[in-house]
């Protein structure tokens, strides 16, 4: 985990890129954040679109998006790069992530823990879908990892893969956000609901956004790092727990505190609802 420092030059503003992975049979699914300075964005769109380019070349077709599920089983236009090519690229996306020192967030639930705990009632209606929670934590975690900052009110944007089914309900909650969320980042007397965010959630094509795909890109290997660790499903090539453990460990070198995401001690119900849904194996990270 990397030690606070200032995320914003002074007047400046963050946006947080977040996408989603295993919606769909998968046991786990994860979302990632990924928090940049508004005034660094230019170079690191050029940079991922120069990156697509190479990627191009090298498979002979026009890639716009990294759609990470193919790109890992070597699927379509990816049947050109052997395993070894697609792991040192991978290497590659990691490591200029590295050197652009963006700040990741994340979020995950084990699905049968979720739904056993909705029968039972134990999910607020305003998380209970899946998509929901994993967003609703992301937001909570960017709020009380930013306020320390002392920065002008709402110094965060939020922008997300396009997620229509759960777009108008999401947006419902983070303007008007549930009492039980205050004490998940100590909201004080004075203090406005999520001061931290500006205005509402927005939402994009991940293919109009290099840092949606990027974001993507992590949430995937987040999701298979924890699916393998947790028995649920079995490594596909003999070193590919090896492989996710070493690229874990780069992403854990740009990840906020353990304490905004999931709190080792002193945690309140509010952080219990995430702790306790989510896969030891990333909670514990």
């Amino acid at each position: 985990m990397i030690e606070r420092q200032r995320l914003l030059e002074d007047d400046g503003v963050n946006i947080c890129y977040s996408d989603e992975s295993g919606m769909g049979q998968e046991p786990i699914a994860t979302m990632v954040g990924i928090i940049v300075d508004s005034g660094r964005m230019h170079l690191t769109k050029q940079d991922w679109l120069d990156l697509l380019a190479h990627l191009s070349i090298i498979t002979g077709r026009t890639i716009v998006e990294l759609k990470t599920s193919e790109f890992y089983k070597g699927n379509g236009v990816w049947r050109a790069l052997d395993g070894n090519q697609r792991a040192a690229v991978i290497d590659a996306v990691l490591d200029w992530l590295l050197e652009r020192k963006h700040h990741i967030v994340y979020s995950s639930v084990q699905k049968d823990s979720f739904y056993i705990a909705k029968r039972e009632g134990l999910i607020p209606d305003e998380v209970n879908t899946i998509w929901r929670f994993l967003g609703f934590h992301i937001t909570l975690a960017v709020q009380r990892y930013s306020q320390p900052e002392r920065a002008p009110k709402g110094n965060t944007i939020l922008i997300f893969d396009n997620r229509e089914q759960d777009r108008q309900r999401f947006i419902d909650v983070v303007k008007t956000p549930p009492a039980w969320s205050d004490e998940y980042y100590a909201r004080d007397k004075k203090q406005s609901a999520l001061d931290q965010i500006v205005d509402v959630p927005h939402f994009a094509d991940s293919k109009d956004i290099p840092l949606l795909q990027v974001a993507d890109f992590l949430a995937f290997f987040l999701r298979r790092h924890a699916e393998i660790k947790e028995g649920l499903v079995g490594p596909t090539y003999p070193d590919e727990e090896m492989r996710l453990n070493g690229w874990i460990q780069k992403l854990c070198k740009r990840m906020v505190p353990h304490q905004h995401i999931y709190l080792k001690s002193g945690r309140k119900e509010a952080h219990e609802l995430f702790y306790q849904n989510a896969p030891a194996s990333l909670r514990d990270l």
